[in-house]
């Protein structure tokens, strides 16, 4: 059986977390969504079901992407999943890097990109759809 990467993607723009969860399930992702950092640290609470990958967003109401990162190091468990930020903030390579982050992206990415770090990664040797 083929490994399919179970992704948590946490923002807080409806729109976007909508249309990438169409696109991702239907390439073949398995997703769950939070809506800020506090929903998004609810959903790591079943170790037995963790994400693979965590796509964060930074600028969220509530509990944004800075704090979520900062809890998730802290628990040994969690600090383990790679994080991509999907953000539209300036100089995200520079937050990228103080936060310890696997990689980053603008929101502007296409999913093409989004996918091909993904499954780099979640350790994919050929990717879910061939076609991107």
């Amino acid at each position: 059986m083929k490994f399919v990467p179970k992704i948590l993607i946490i923002d807080d723009d409806s729109d976007i977390l909508e249309s990438l969860t169409l696109v991702l399930e239907s390439i073949g992702y398995r997703i769950t969504t939070a809506t800020d950092g506090l929903q998004g640290l609810e959903k790591l609470k079943d170790k037995d079901d963790l994400p693979d990958l965590i796509l964060l967003d930074l600028m969220m109401p509530g509990m944004n992407g800075w704090e979520f990162r900062e809890a998730q190091l802290k628990n040994q468990d969690l600090a383990k999943i790679p994080v991509v930020l999907l953000s539209g903030v300036a100089m995200l390579g520079k937050e990228a890097a103080s936060l310890q982050i696997a990689d980053y992206l603008p929101k502007t990415a296409g999913i093409k990109k989004i996918c091909a770090i993904i499954d780099r990664l979640c350790g994919l040797e050929e990717p879910l759809d061939n076609s991107l």
